[in-house]
């Protein structure tokens, strides 16, 4: 097997992962689930997020009263099977903190054969994507309402995925709170270690101090490999989303980083 899982990026919303689909399959049937991690994260641990109140409408309220049952998994839970809550064995990619969903929707619906967990936290975020899947009929999406490293520790089993997309999380722009940063030394090494070998991390920012980071943590994790010389060009199967859009209208640069796990 060739390191060539991101390298057909540029076709027509073609899959970057599918050097990694195999080895990915035998982890799962093998039951190799290794260590799950299954401690809770100390309670002092800093947040990458705060939970804000927001207003809910009334088309995601109806989302998540009819379709919150079958698409958001239960949590707390010390393990899920992933294979039954999907109905199927397929290639998983997992989305961190997909916002109001139409960027993963649009993936799932242009790559039928992999299956999406999206994590959120936002209730109106959970609704919009619920919304979503209701009128493209996506069967191969599920959510996951908790905070990130909490799911990758508890949840995930090591070398399970395909991919791991995390696309504009917060920059937390003043110095006081770079602490807050989701991309740290830390949970870098634990999406590497879920991450099935050939299995792909996308990052995506248009906060440049925050790309500069990115580019720097994820080229001192051991695991990775870049798939660029320094950032990478936006992959065509990346869909702009609404906040990048905005961005770009007000002239803001965008940084994508794609990194591999090693063989």
């Amino acid at each position: 097997m060739t390191e060539s899982t991101v390298d057909a990026m540029d076709g027509a919303m073609e899959s970057p992962v599918d050097g990694a689909v195999n080895v990915a399959k035998d982890v799962a049937k093998d039951g190799a689930r290794g260590d799950r991690c299954a401690a809770e994260a100390p309670r002092s641990r800093v947040r990458s997020y705060v939970v804000r109140a927001g207003r809910v409408g009334q088309g995601q309220q109806r989302a998540l009263a009819g379709l919150g049952p079958r698409f958001v998994l239960p949590w707390p839970a010390t393990s899920i099977d992933l294979d039954a809550a999907f109905g199927r064995h397929a290639p998983r990619i997992v989305e961190i903190g997909f916002g109001m969903g139409d960027a993963t929707a649009t993936v799932a619906a242009a790559m039928p054969g992999y299956d999406f967990l999206g994590l959120e936290v936002h209730e109106a975020g959970v609704g919009a994507l619920l919304r979503r899947i209701g009128e493209a009929g996506l069967p191969n999406v599920r959510i996951v309402r908790h905070d990130a490293v909490e799911v990758f520790e508890r949840l995930l089993a090591p070398g399970s995925l395909a991919g791991v997309h995390l696309w504009f999380p917060d920059p937390w722009p003043k110095k006081r709170h770079h602490k807050r940063r989701l991309v740290q030394p830390p949970f870098v090494r634990l999406l590497a270690s879920r991450l099935a070998p050939g299995g792909y991390l996308h990052c995506a920012t248009d906060w440049q101090p925050y790309a500069e980071q990115m580019l720097e943590v994820l080229a001192e994790e051991p695991l990775l490999r870049n798939r660029a010389a320094g950032y990478a060009p936006r992959p065509a199967w990346r869909p702009l989303t609404k906040f990048e859009r905005r961005g770009l209208a007000l002239g803001h640069d965008v940084w994508d980083l794609v990194f591999t796990r090693r063989f």
